[in-house]
């Protein structure tokens, strides 16, 4: 009993004689309290301490999913490989469509040809899916495999080729590609970033193309004595309907494979 007049007091403003006429069943029962007291207080602390810890952890959780997945290199190198293959394969695969849906009862199934190939979808498609590297690698070595005199392009190959009317596009698939890659891993995976990225490139592509028409048209002149204006409206105009059709498709597939990989 002796411990307990020792006790010190809960409070100063309980004054020393109070305390020592407090009985001792009071003094135990405030120390009892005092104890429960302590020990809710630090469950209080350890409970504060885990839940910053939570918050800290959800919001790296938040910044992680907002951050831009960037192809590691192997990725490249494998998106550039794949890229290859489509843009060869794209060259001499016709690009087509199907009728809508409401309109099967009527005339059933119809394919309906768009007038274009699958080769600028397939160069927008990698810069879509592996980013700026693997779209200009794919690129690079497309061009130049096809210029050694692997017939890869839509009229064969050789260095020749640079005097076809056509090659100034060829050439643009590199800036296109970089810059749809570019722009595509510029923010998060989204329905319209994705397709402004592919419409950009498809227009640097046809500038590209263009200019070189105006410098071959100077130089050496087009092929078959095409002038000017028919080389633009012809490898410019003519396709440009069924390859937006074309960027449209490339912008959902991109989209849905973003989503899986990436997500």
């Amino acid at each position: 009993m002796s411990n307990l007049r020792q006790l010190p007091k809960p409070s100063q403003e309980i004054t020393d004689f109070e305390w020592e006429t407090t009985p001792y069943s009071v003094k135990i029962l405030i120390a009892h309290l005092q104890h429960i007291i302590e020990e809710k207080q630090k469950n209080l602390d350890n409970l504060k301490s885990e839940n910053q810890w939570l918050r800290e952890q959800l919001d790296l959780e938040i910044e992680q999913g907002f951050e831009v997945y960037i192809p590691s290199p192997p990725e490249v190198i494998l998106w550039a490989v794949i890229g290859f293959i489509l843009t060869v394969g794209g060259t001499f695969v016709e690009a087509q469509s199907i009728s809508a849906p409401w309109g099967w009862d009527n005339q059933g199934i119809t394919i309906t040809t768009l007038g274009v190939t699958y080769q600028i979808g397939a160069v927008l498609l990698t810069g879509c899916l592996g980013g700026r590297n693997a779209a200009v690698l794919s690129q690079i070595a497309y061009i130049t495999i096809g210029l050694v005199g692997v017939p890869i392009f839509a009229h064969g190959g050789g260095w020749q080729y640079i005097l076809e009317p056509n090659f100034g596009y060829l050439l643009g698939f590199v800036f296109g590609a970089w810059l749809c890659g570019y722009l595509a891993f510029k923010n998060l995976a989204q329905i319209n970033s994705l397709f402004f990225s592919c419409i950009v490139g498809l227009v640097v592509i046809h500038l590209t193309g263009i200019v070189y028409l105006i410098f071959l048209s100077y130089w050496h002149g087009l092929a078959e004595g095409m002038s000017l204006p028919q080389g633009i409206y012809f490898y410019s105009f003519t396709p440009l309907l069924g390859q937006l059709a074309v960027v449209c498709a490339v912008t959902l597939i991109s989209w849905i494979m973003r989503k899986i990989m990436f997500a």
